[in-house]
C-alpha cells in the first residue's frame, strides 16, 4: 500500500502549460527568479514536492530551473542514487530574465534534488539517513514524495505535471506563506 502526503489548504493556485521543452525552460527561469528574489540572508528554506506519473517531465523542471539559476554541470535524474546535491554561487535573474545580476547575498544556495519512486515504505527515508539534509535552508526538490508518506511534513509548495495535448500542464499550489510568495511571482 502507498502512503499518502500531508494535506493542507492551499494559499494560492496557479496553472502553467508546458506544450514543448522551450516553455519547461521558460518556467524553469521564471521559477528561479522568484526564487532569487526571497533568497536573502532570512531565507528559510523551500521544500518543493513534484507529483506527475512516469515520464511527465518531473527531472526536466528541475534541470530547467537549476539552469536558470546558473548550474552548468549535467544534471542526473536521482532515480538511483536517491539525492543529488549541488551548492551554487547564485546570481539573481533580472525582471526581465535576459541579463543576469549578482545576488545580494554571498552565500551559497544548498539544492538537494530527490527521487523517492524506489521506496517501498516510508520509514526507508528515515533509513537513508535523509532526515540531516532537512536541518539547512535550502531548496528542496523532492520527486515522489508521497513515498515518505507523513515524514517530509506539509511542502511549502506543490508541483503537480499532467499530460495536456502533446505537453504538460503543470499545476502548483502553495502551502506556506513562503510558498505563496514564490508563486505569485512565478
Amino acid at each position: 500500500m502507498r502512503a499518502t502526503a500531508v494535506k493542507t489548504v492551499s494559499l494560492l493556485e496557479r496553472s502553467f502549460e508546458l506544450p514543448d521543452e522551450a516553455a519547461t525552460a521558460k518556467f524553469g527561469a521564471s521559477f528561479a527568479h522568484a526564487l532569487m528574489t526571497l533568497y536573502t540572508t532570512d531565507f528559510p528554506g523551500l521544500q518543493v514536492h513534484l507529483y506527475g506519473e512516469l515520464g511527465m517531465g518531473k527531472t526536466a523542471l528541475v534541470r530547467a530551473t537549476l539552469r536558470a539559476l546558473g548550474y552548468t554541470g549535467r544534471v542526473r535524474s536521482p532515480t538511483y542514487t536517491l539525492v543529488e546535491p549541488y551548492t551554487l554561487e547564485v546570481a539573481k535573474l533580472a525582471a526581465d530574465s535576459s541579463q543576469i545580476i549578482q545576488s545580494n547575498v554571498d552565500l551559497p544556495l544548498n539544492i538537494f534534488h530527490f527521487d523517492l519512486y524506489r521506496f517501498a515504505h516510508p520509514t526507508e527515508w528515515v533509513d537513508a539517513g535523509f532526515r540531516e539534509y532537512f536541518n539547512m535552508r535550502a531548496l528542496y526538490l523532492i520527486e515522489w514524495p508521497q513515498q515518505a508518506g507523513d515524514l517530509l511534513g506539509a511542502p511549502d509548495l506543490e508541483f503537480t505535471l499532467e499530460l495536456a495535448g502533446a505537453g504538460r500542464r503543470l499545476l502548483i499550489r502553495a502551502l506556506s506563506h513562503t510558498g505563496k510568495e514564490c508563486l505569485a511571482r512565478c
